[in-house]
């Protein structure tokens, strides 16, 4: 009467796992810019490019780290045109530490399964 599916028919089986845990690497390939320049803005895309004809279901997931890739650059020159007026300096330390707590926010959300699209980021794609 209980029987057991394959894993493969399951909901959330081995497919809907393999789609969380790369949803959970896009989000934090963002924080290999910390540790080696431009990687934060190369990973995501390349794991894209890679997974997004296996895996069809992280592409919200990389939607959302491709906005915020774009808005945060967006609100970084918007900070440097700042520092004339001496306000920019806040407005730089705020998108770093929002770069650093919206990725980790978003992979703890990607493991849950959710998508979390990342507040204040410009909707570029949909």
């Amino acid at each position: 009467m209980n029987e057991v599916q394959p894993e493969e028919t399951q909901p959330g089986g081995e497919a809907g796992q393999e789609a969380k845990t790369w949803g959970m690497v896009i989000h934090l390939s963002l924080l290999a810019g910390y540790l080696i320049p431009m990687a934060g803005l190369i990973a995501p895309i390349v794991i894209y490019v890679v997974k997004k004809d296996t895996l069809p279901e992280i592409q919200p997931h990389a939607y959302a780290v491709f906005n915020w890739i774009i808005s945060a650059l967006i609100y970084g020159i918007a900070g440097l045109i700042l520092l004339v007026v001496g306000i920019g300096v806040l407005v730089l330390i705020a998108v770093a530490v929002l770069s650093l707590v919206f990725p980790i926010i978003g992979a703890i959300k990607a493991s849950d399964g959710d998508v979390w699209p990342y507040p204040l980021s410009i909707k570029v794609f949909k």
